[in-house]
């Protein structure tokens, strides 16, 4: 998982500078190359975004990953069927903790909004909820008739 540090990042302004804005060159005849070039040097300048934190601890491909609403926490799932926890700081981020418990690819999850809990969903076919307090699952769902 890449963490991006997105502060460099300059506002933007359709017009009034020397090179026309992405959205004065929409309707102009480019190559597919040249708007994707375009759009990336507009958006994103040579420096303006650079990676802040690599976590690396999950077995197998990342699918998914959400940040925590108030805190400096990230969740991640991923297809070793865990979720992992992670705690950042402004100079490091580290593995807080995994949740196990699904028999499949954990295709996403998302931090409750108001209540200290981690929802994920998984190709088990399952919806767990844990406690991230406590890193324990509180709730599974299940339908074996949906896919």
């Amino acid at each position: 998982v890449r963490v991006w540090d997105t502060t460099g990042l300059r506002k933007k302004q359709t017009g009034g500078g020397t090179e026309p804005s992405i959205v004065e060159n929409m309707g102009k005849p480019q190559s597919r190359g040249n708007v994707a070039l375009n759009v990336q040097a507009e958006l994103f300048g040579t420096n303006d975004v650079v990676v802040k934190y690599v976590l690396e601890g999950h077995d197998r491909g990342v699918n998914w990953a959400a940040f925590h609403p108030n805190l400096p926490l990230l969740a991640s799932a991923a297809d070793d069927r865990q979720v992992k926890l992670w705690r950042m700081s402004e100079t490091k981020a580290w593995e807080v903790d995994t949740l196990r418990g699904h028999a499949n690819n954990v295709s996403c999850c998302l931090f409750h909004p108001k209540h200290d809990l981690v929802v994920s969903n998984s190709e088990d076919r399952s919806i767990r909820v844990w406690d991230v307090s406590k890193r324990i699952g509180v709730q599974t769902f299940r339908r074996e008739g949906d896919r």
